[in-house]
């Protein structure tokens, strides 16, 4: 009798255990077949402005390295460093005495000149003779010209002292200048440009100028130059930029952003939620929707716009994009579009 219950207690277990093993089979078999479920939208192209940034180093418009033609013991420096200049004023005194030597020389020539002009007019000095006394006068007038020039040091422009390199008194070497000038109204900035762009370039073309330590602040700028040889390493070209500076706000050495706009262009435009980045790298894609699959498309990004990003490369519009949902999918999954 016990072994007829033992019996039958094992078969209701047997069945119990198949009819389980079915259903989780069931269950497993509905899971496989039910698709990821994603929102998409169809994408379009538009015009896009056209902005590229490039960042470059605030230069003064002219840099006046002053110095003498010669060594020498400096006397008087008459400005400091931050100083206004403005252009022809004194700025340093060499030593004099050469000079003063000179001066004396040349009074002396002048007299003699004098003297045979007289005697030339009544006969008693050739043409020879006024020719030689005109030629030591010329040549001393024009000795006393630079060598006054290298005892009293000018400035060449208007600007401001960047630099005072010695003191009164010291022995120049030659080896640095005695003061350096900067014209700094206007400033300029010199930036590199990708070749494909050297038929869009122009000079008087406006440039948007951003200055960092100004949080942002906008100036207004000009293209001034555009150098006419390209680099054949880098494939780029320089464009010098004027940036008027009436108040000498912006000085030499800031860091500054050039934003230059080269047009309108006929681009697609994708969500920026659409854009997945590859792990491991600086790859971006979009999952593209079609006959009930998805499959990865790398992109290459453009301007952003807003909530929007620019495309480059990887889609010609008219695209079904997945916008949500992307964290299940990869590629080739089968997906269930949603509203």
């Amino acid at each position: 009798m016990k072994t007829n219950k033992l019996f039958i207690l094992m078969f209701v277990l047997s069945v119990m255990f198949v009819s389980c093993g079915k259903s989780k089979t069931a269950d497993k078999a509905a899971a496989s077949d039910e698709k990821i479920r994603v929102k998409v939208v169809t994408v379009e192209k538009q015009e896009v402005d056209q902005n590229t940034n490039f960042t470059a180093t605030v230069e003064p418009d002219v840099k006046n390295n002053i110095a003498p033609s010669a060594p020498g013991r400096i006397r008087k420096i008459f400005v400091e460093v931050g100083a206004s200049v403005t252009k022809g004023q004194r700025l340093a005194q060499m030593d004099a005495a050469n000079l003063s030597n000179l001066e004396t020389q040349i009074e002396n020539f002048r007299k003699n000149f004098k003297r045979v002009s007289e005697l030339f007019a009544v006969g008693g000095a050739s043409q020879q003779d006024m020719d030689n006394a005109k030629l030591q006068l010329d040549m001393a007038e024009t000795n006393m010209k630079n060598m006054s020039e290298n005892t009293y040091l000018l400035s060449p422009i208007s600007g401001v002292v960047t630099a005072r390199n010695y003191d009164e008194g010291d022995m120049y070497s030659g080896q640095m200048p005695v003061l350096t000038v900067m014209q700094i109204n206007p400033v300029q900035l010199k930036i590199n440009i990708s070749e494909s762009y050297y038929s869009k370039v122009k000079v008087g073309m406006p440039v948007d100028i951003t200055v960092d330590v100004f949080g942002g602040q906008k100036f207004n700028g000009k293209i001034s130059l555009i150098y006419p040889t390209i680099d054949d390493r880098t494939r780029t070209f320089t464009v010098e930029i004027k940036l008027a500076n009436n108040n000498n706000k912006v000085r030499p050495g800031m860091f500054a952003r050039a934003n230059l706009n080269f047009g309108k262009e006929n681009h697609v435009v994708v969500p920026d939620i659409s854009i997945v980045k590859q792990s491991g790298s600086g790859t971006r894609y979009v999952y593209v929707y079609e006959n009930g699959k998805v499959r990865m498309q790398q992109i290459e990004l453009g301007s952003r716009l807003n909530d929007k990003f620019e495309i480059l490369s990887g889609l010609n519009g008219n695209e079904q994009v997945v916008v949500s949902g992307q964290a299940k999918l990869v590629d080739g999954s089968e997906v269930e579009p949603v509203k």
